[in-house]
């Protein structure tokens, strides 16, 4: 005899199309193009990371503007990947809880977590608008860049998470599903 929830679980794999909508259209390059300049972030803050302590160590003259660079760079790379990992679920969930439940509960509380992760993605982005707009005149140390740029990923990820939010439950409500932007 089988699982009730393992069989609602193997229909709901059968019967997910591929989203095909404008909008997965449009997230898909655009959470591609994030995890490359992710990707690329990462090797820039080791490469910076190298030369700091290169410097350090070797030139016995450290270069001052290294770490404020790297901790820049850090909220780039994590703000944007995350935002792509709410869109490729490749975020932390219980779905293994969800699995457990019949498939009309599951698509609904589904819905409801994208909801609030959607919510949660428009507080990014206002919060970080009015902080950034709070330091606009602001220099960061050893780089001479205004500070409103440690505030521009929390708006950009903030605004990506709403729409790649948007896009899960469009899908959810079509019975399609998102696919991954690295597929």
């Amino acid at each position: 005899m089988t699982d009730p929830h393992v069989a609602d679980h193997e229909q709901e794999a059968v019967t997910g199309r591929p989203s095909t909508g404008l909008l997965s259209r449009i997230n898909a390059p655009i959470a591609r193009v994030g995890m490359y300049l992710s990707v690329a972030g990462l090797v820039v803050i080791v490469t910076i990371v190298f030369y700091q302590v290169f410097g350090r160590y070797v030139l016995n003259s450290s270069p001052t503007w290294t770490e404020n660079l790297a901790l820049v760079l850090i909220l780039y790379v994590t703000l944007i990947g995350a935002a792509v990992g709410v869109r490729d679920a490749g975020h932390i969930g219980m779905d293994s809880l969800l699995v457990m439940l019949p498939h009309h509960v599951r698509e609904k509380i589904e819905i409801v977590i994208h909801v609030l992760v959607a919510v949660f993605g428009i507080a990014m982005a206002y919060n970080g608008w009015i902080l950034g707009a709070s330091v606009g005149t602001v220099k960061i140390p050893n780089l001479g860049l205004p500070e409103v740029i440690r505030y521009v990923p929390l708006i950009a990820s903030g605004i990506l998470i709403v729409s790649f939010s948007i896009e899960h439950i469009i899908a959810l409500l079509r019975g399609e599903e998102v696919v991954p932007s690295w597929n």
